[in-house]
């Protein structure tokens, strides 16, 4: 006779070690386990299960079966420091190489964990491509997590297909993507490296798009609502089978979940909430460039003087500045310590105008604040998401990865954004390239944060997309519904 525990159906998550690719694939874990009859084991290293271990529990609680599996990084034998076992932790170029090597290495004894594991699905990031030959040698769905949405794939797709850049000389040409619902415009400067000719990295991504064809489906952290025609470009014209489950980060319902979001903050969150309670409605710019972006002192100093010019109230998530050694080779770049401009943070405290957090934030706290008026960020879709969910006006400033095509979502189709201007695409975000001057800076927070027409109706648009996103993970939401069809085919798939 089959026990429950037999019925029950059995996924396995394997979430790539940074923490915009962790938070939302532990969210669909953790919402999967919640739906009844399904239990999730999220395979990661000790340290990287620690930083969620404490939601897990409050998960646990109630009867949501989720555990973590643990494997060890090869530290040693690549040369890490002891507990680098997350990119963010990784600060120079040297380190991060290296710990994309030790996690390479982790392949073997991943293939084996899943293997005796016996899921009946395995939910895997992206850029571990080989498991799609791991679910097909054990006769199981293999689902790819992409970290980010519809209308990224679609350009990405696009550009490809048409190549229409390769007629653009000038780097800084404003061009048409070829054969999209909407006339997006972008500059050749504004492209990935790979897109504009061959990289080290050309290979890995085609090897990405391939495991992307030969997997059960790709799951993306959106909703329809938000990108409606994109979502069907993406099934129709490009031919993948998707399920839309997000925004993930509004399935964090409790004041603990939200604060325990991805890892612990820096900064005492009910002072921070206290600081923002003695401001107006909308009167505070949130800054923050993600985990991973870092900017050069001359940047800094350029941010720091347009928010005194701008006068208004602001929270600084401030990420670590770079450095060269002063070494022989004066290539090696390592992390110095957060830094600003002599007596800025002073000021800002003296006068009540500026609070500043060094590390982690509790951001999706911040941004529900009603005080906060605005967002600036650098266009990574989960930070870009939780902007949509608090219904928060954007500042746009990308700097790598997709976060340029995110930028054009923001402000050519939602249109809940401005952009600061910034034109160069780079690899690394520790790369030299224009300063981003302080008039352009000031500009943009005038144009989000001010009285102006124009803001009013960014604002308006912003509203409008939260209450959207609030409904589509409701009990009769696009989110649930495609949540609990994908559940349902799983089964399915499981009894065939």
């Amino acid at each position: 006779m089959s026990s429950n525990n037999d019925k029950q159906l059995h996924i396995i998550f394997l979430p790539y070690m940074a923490p915009g690719h962790m938070m939302p694939m532990i969210e669909i874990a953790r919402i999967f386990a919640s739906q009844g009859g399904t239990r999730a084991t999220i395979i990661t290293t000790p340290a990287n299960a620690s930083r969620f271990q404490k939601t897990i529990n409050r998960d646990n609680k109630p009867g949501h079966l989720i555990t973590f599996l643990t494997v060890s990084l090869p530290t040693k034998e690549v040369g890490l420091p002891e507990g680098c076992e997350n990119l963010v932790s990784a600060q120079t170029r040297e380190t991060t190489f290296k710990l994309i090597r030790a996690i390479e290495m982790l392949q073997p004894k991943l293939e084996t964990m899943l293997v005796e594991s016996k899921p009946d699905c395995i939910v895997s990031d992206y850029l571990y491509p080989w498991t799609v030959d791991v679910a097909k040698g054990i006769g199981i769905p293999r689902l790819a997590f992409s970290g980010s949405c519809f209308f990224n794939q679609c350009i990405c797709y696009s550009l490809e297909k048409y190549r229409p850049h390769d007629k653009i000389v000038s780097e800084n040409e404003e061009f048409v993507v070829t054969d999209l619902p909407d006339n997006i415009t972008i500059t050749k400067s504004q492209l990935q490296d790979l897109v504009k000719g061959e990289t080290s990295f050309n290979a890995l991504f085609d090897r990405l798009k391939e495991a992307e064809k030969k997997s059960f489906g790709v799951l993306i952290n959106s909703f329809y609502e938000l990108e409606r025609d994109y979502a069907d470009y993406y099934r129709k014209v490009i031919g993948i089978k998707s399920w839309h489950i997000g925004p993930l980060s509004l399935f964090n319902r409790s004041l603990d979940d939200k604060l325990d979001r991805g890892d612990k903050s820096t900064v005492d969150a009910h002072n921070c909430l206290s600081w923002l309670d003695s401001k107006e409605s909308n009167s505070v710019l949130y800054i923050c460039f993600g985990s991973l972006t870092r900017f050069t002192k001359p940047q800094i100093t350029e941010m720091a003087s347009a928010l005194q010019n701008s006068g208004c109230s602001f929270i600084w998530v401030l990420g670590k500045v770079m450095k060269c050694n002063d070494d022989e080779s004066g290539s090696e770049q390592e992390a110095e310590e957060w830094w600003l401009p002599d007596g800025f943070e002073e000021t800002a405290l003296a006068n009540g105008k500026g609070f500043i957090i060094k590390g982690w934030a509790p951001q999706v706290l911040i941004l529900e604040h009603n005080a906060i008026g605005g967002f600036m960020t650098h266009c990574g879709w989960n930070s870009i998401l939780e902007g949509v969910c608090a219904g928060v006006p954007l500042i746009t400033w990308p700097v790598f990865a997709e976060q340029f095509y995110n930028e054009k979502l923001v402000t050519q189709v939602l249109k809940v954004g401005v952009p600061v201007g910034n034109m160069v695409w780079k690899a690394w975000a520790t790369d030299e390239s224009e300063l981003v001057e302080k008039e352009k800076i000031e500009i943009a927070i005038s144009k989000v944060m001010g009285g102006e027409e124009e803001a009013g109706n960014v604002r308006t648009k912003a509203k409008m997309l939260k209450e959207l996103a609030y409904k589509a993970v409701e009990a009769e939401g696009s989110s649930n519904k495609d949540i609990k069809a994908l559940l349902q085919e799983i089964k399915m798939h499981r009894q065939g």
